[in-house]
C-alpha cells in the first residue's frame, strides 16, 4: 500500500536580503606578476583588464575568509544566525576532502540549527547557490539560507605559467537569502556541457600525484581561446533567456554582474544584450582579479557600497566557468 507523505509546502517569494564581502590587503599588481611570466603590464591590462589582484596571506583560509565574509551579510541582513537554516558554501578551492567548509564556517558564525553543505560549480556555484536557496525558501524547508562563495586560488595556480598566472585571485562575498512579499529572485537558466572538461581543467589528478609523483603541485590549466568563444556565444543567450524567464527587458535593469572572467567577455554579452547606458556594468575584476565563485557577490557588494547600482535595483547575474557550467537570473539588490 502506498501511503501519502506530508510535504512542505510555500508560495512564499525569496529575495537577497544582504551582502557581505571580504577582500585580503595584500594587493599584487600586474609588475609583480611578471617578474615570474614573460609579459608586461600593458599586456595583462589589454587581454583581461587587470590592474591588479588580491592573494589571502599564507596562513589566511577558505574558511577564514568565508566566515568574514558571512558574519558581515548575517550583520547587515539583521537576522540572528540561530534562525538560519542551511548554510551552503560555493567553491573549488577548500582543500579538503572532509569536512566540509560549509560545516566550519556554520559552526563559526553560531548557526546552530542549519544544514550545510560545500557546492562544486566553479566560477557558476554561486549563482547555483542562490538559486538553490531561492528553492529552499519557498519550498518552506528553509526560512533564511546564507550563501558564500569564496576562493582562494593562489593556492591552485602555477605562478610560472603565462595563461593563468595573472588571471586568478583570492576573496570571498555572502549574501542571506529569505522570504519576500514581493519576488525578489527571477528563475534560474542552468546547464552545463562535459564534452568540453578540458577547457578547465587540472593538470594532474591527486591520485596520480601521489602514486606517479612530481615536482609540481597539481594547478589550473586553461584554455583561454575555447572558453572565451563558449562564453562569448553562449552566455548571451543563457542571460537573455534569463531575462526573458523574469519577464523583463534589459532596459528595465539596474545593473548587469557577471562573473569577473575577463573585461572582454563582459564587453561581448554588454553588446549582445543591448545593453543601454543606464545599466551599471560591474567591473571588479579590474582590482580583484578572477575570484571564481566570490566574483558576482564581491561586485555586488562594491557595486552597492559605491552607489554605482542602487539598493532595491534589479540586476542581471550570470555565472560561468569549469565544467562548463553556467547559472544566471534576475536578481533585486539587498
Amino acid at each position: 500500500m502506498t501511503i501519502a507523505l506530508a510535504q512542505t509546502t510555500s508560495t512564499v517569494g525569496t529575495r537577497i536580503l544582504s551582502v557581505g564581502s571580504y577582500r585580503p590587503p595584500r594587493i599584487v599588481t600586474n609588475a609583480e606578476i611578471c617578474t615570474r611570466i614573460d609579459s608586461t603590464d600593458e599586456w595583462i591590462q589589454e587581454r583581461s583588464g587587470i590592474v591588479e589582484r588580491r592573494w589571502a596571506a599564507p596562513d589566511e583560509s577558505v574558511v577564514d575568509m568565508a566566515t568574514t565574509a558571512a558574519e558581515r551579510a548575517m550583520a547587515a541582513s539583521g537576522i540572528s544566525a540561530e534562525k538560519l537554516g542551511m548554510v551552503i558554501l560555493a567553491t573549488v578551492t577548500h582543500p579538503y576532502v572532509t569536512p566540509s567548509a560549509a560545516a566550519e564556517v556554520q559552526d563559526r558564525i553560531g548557526a546552530s540549527n542549519a544544514a550545510s553543505m560545500d557546492l562544486s560549480a566553479a566560477c557558476a556555484g554561486f549563482s547555483y547557490a542562490v538559486a538553490l536557496a531561492s528553492d529552499l525558501v519557498r519550498c518552506g524547508t528553509c526560512t533564511y539560507v546564507l550563501v558564500v562563495g569564496v576562493e582562494k586560488l593562489s593556492d591552485w595556480v602555477d605562478h610560472d605559467d603565462r595563461s593563468t598566472a595573472f588571471i586568478f585571485a583570492d576573496g570571498a562575498g555572502a549574501v542571506v537569502i529569505g522570504p519576500s512579499d514581493i519576488p525578489g529572485i527571477g528563475p534560474v537558466v542552468w546547464g552545463s556541457d562535459g564534452s568540453q572538461k578540458d577547457a578547465i581543467n587540472m593538470t594532474q589528478s591527486f591520485i596520480d600525484y601521489r602514486d606517479v609523483g612530481g615536482e609540481v603541485f597539481p594547478a589550473l590549466t586553461m584554455q583561454g581561446q575555447q572558453v572565451f568563444r563558449w562564453a562569448v556565444t553562449e552566455m548571451s543567450k543563457a542571460a537573455q533567456a534569463a531575462l526573458d524567464a523574469a519577464g523583463i527587458t534589459a532596459d528595465q535593469l539596474d545593473a548587469f554582474i557577471p562573473h569577473q572572467a575577463n573585461n572582454r567577455i563582459t564587453d561581448a554579452l554588454v553588446r549582445a544584450l543591448a545593453l543601454p547606458d543606464t545599466v551599471a556594468v560591474a567591473r571588479d575584476i579590474t582590482h580583484m582579479g578572477n575570484t571564481s565563485a566570490a566574483s558576482i557577490p564581491l561586485a555586488m557588494d562594491a557595486m552597492l557600497e559605491s552607489g554605482e547600482a542602487p539598493h532595491g535595483g534589479t540586476a542581471l547575474l550570470i555565472g560561468f566557468g569549469a565544467g562548463l557550467v553556467f547559472a544566471a537570473q534576475v536578481v533585486t539588490l539587498p
